[in-house]
């Protein structure tokens, strides 16, 4: 993706840094949108989903009548075999050569609801007989109608049609929840971003401050204005802050790299964050969150799945752990003839009811065994999505919590951010003319570095757990409105 595409304020500034990257500067839904669009874990996600959509479609077209066809277009044998000699009332081996081909062309219809399968097929077969009696015999069914059902067997065709829709829809909104897991992992790196950079700028301000600040006291010295302590103190500031500067300049390309590197961008790109401002005031009803996610999360429907599969094992072990019996019946037309032609001619009719029963008479407990196993998965089953769905919901509730409050601490820290500027400012004029000490300035400067960090991170966990409750009820409560709009984008590609 080209930077023009992916900055919101694009711009030449007439200076070049050394690597002659320019500077973009990002806000938290564009860094959002770029993640989303080309992080490696977007790329996963899709595909994840794209694996998922080609198994339902085939289970789809399994619904839908089936053409097939089956040939053996040659097979010869060399062997010897029984044959009846009529003279002397007795079997003999005879050396016999033959050749034979032959085709099936189905079609097939499986029934969900019988669970059997109906078809209508054609054959054509050729033999060739070499030896002391040679001739050729073609035999063929020009049509034939029927149909097989499993009377008491299992049913796979009507748990396919419960559990695969369902693995497909939630397949969908996995795809939403790992886009919006995206979203909280570019908060994070977004406001570790941001952090640093402040701390940059504010380190690169304590430095011209406490250099002007110790100039200072170095004039106030002259006339003993201030102590050779206070004079020794300032310039350990001034050190300090120098240190704190480098230190600050290693945490912020760190922080760069890491953020360049999630949203797959040139490494030679600068950024610069825009934080953004200050949140509308959204109130959650814990209740409505839950109904949400109950209804969205993929994490729910998930439970459903695993609860099918667990019901469907039961009944299939059921069903073949006892009297097992199968029905089979077609009509049709066939015909035995020397020449192709004369094998469609005049074709008797051909009817085949078959009916096959298999009981299990002795096999040492180990059907009753799989079915008791089977009875007692489902009720583990059953047990581990009851606590599965509690933490769930107890996760959810407390993230609800944390972002009413969350906008509370946003409001406070603000006000005491804006407090701390305020002190600090008047100190270090107050410092300037002599009314103010070393210690008054020190901890006033503490106070305002305290301040601001405690906003950023209250910022910081404000778009976190809102970002967050998305990610677990797929809805979005700015805009009242489910987030399956992002998935009818998302398929377009």
């Amino acid at each position: 993706m080209k930077i023009k595409q992916i900055c919101i304020v694009s711009c030449l500034c007439g200076i070049w840094i050394n690597t002659k990257a320019q500077i973009m500067e990002l806000t938290l839904e564009r860094v959002i949108a770029i993640a989303q669009d080309s992080s490696i874990q977007a790329f996963k996600a899709k595909n994840v989903y794209m694996s998922s959509y080609w198994a339902y479609r085939s289970f789809k077209a399994a619904r839908l009548p089936s053409l097939m066809l089956d040939m053996t277009p040659m097979q010869y044998n060399r062997d010897f075999t029984s044959r009846y000699d009529s003279e002397n009332d007795l079997d003999v081996y005879r050396r016999q050569q033959s050749l034979y081909s032959s085709a099936r062309l189905s079609l097939e219809q499986n029934l969900d609801i019988t669970g059997g399968t109906f078809y209508v097929d054609s054959e054509l077969g050729y033999r060739r007989l070499f030896g002391e009696t040679t001739y050729n015999q073609f035999s063929t069914i020009p049509i034939r109608i029927g149909y097989s059902q499993p009377v008491l067997g299992f049913n796979e065709f009507k748990w396919q049609k419960k559990i695969e829709p369902l693995k497909y829809e939630k397949a969908k909104k996995t795809l939403i929840s790992d886009l919006e897991q995206i979203s909280v992992t570019s908060t994070q790196y977004f406001f570790n971003l941001a952090i640093a950079q402040i701390n940059y700028d504010m380190a690169k301000d304590n430095v011209e401050s406490t250099d002007t600040l110790y100039h200072i006291g170095r004039e106030r010295q002259k006339i003993t204005s201030i102590s050779q302590s206070d004079l020794l103190t300032l310039k350990l500031d001034a050190i300090n802050a120098k240190n704190t500067l480098k230190n600050a300049e290693i945490e912020l390309k760190r922080a760069m790299f890491s953020l360049i590197s999630f949203l797959k961008l040139d490494q030679h790109s600068q950024i610069r964050i825009v934080l953004p401002d200050r949140p509308k005031n959204i109130v959650l009803s814990p209740e409505l969150a839950l109904q949400y996610a109950r209804k969205n999360n993929p994490d729910f429907l998930s439970n459903r799945q695993k609860l099918l599969e667990a019901q469907q094992e039961v009944e299939k072990t059921k069903r073949t752990s006892n009297l097992d019996a199968s029905f089979n019946a077609s009509i049709g037309y066939n015909q035995v003839a020397s020449n192709f032609a004369g094998a469609y001619r005049k074709p008797l009719e051909q009817d085949i009811i078959s009916i096959g029963i298999r009981v299990p008479l002795l096999d040492w407990g180990v059907r009753k065994g799989k079915a008791n196993m089977a009875r007692n998965n489902l009720n583990i089953t059953k047990l581990t999505i009851e606590q599965q769905e509690q933490e769930l919901e107890e996760n959810i509730l407390m993230t609800v919590n944390d972002f009413n409050v969350q906008q509370d601490l946003i409001a406070s820290a603000e006000e005491a951010l804006a407090l701390a500027n305020t002190v600090y400012e008047t100190t270090k004029q107050r410092f300037m003319i002599g009314k103010a000490d070393i210690n008054s300035l020190t901890l006033s400067l503490n106070r305002q570095t305290s301040a601001r960090n405690n906003y950023i991170n209250a910022l910081k966990q404000y778009w976190i757990s809102y970002y967050t409750i998305r990610q677990q009820t797929l809805y979005d409560f700015s805009k009242q409105e489910t987030l399956s709009i992002i998935f009818e984008k998302i398929i377009g590609l």
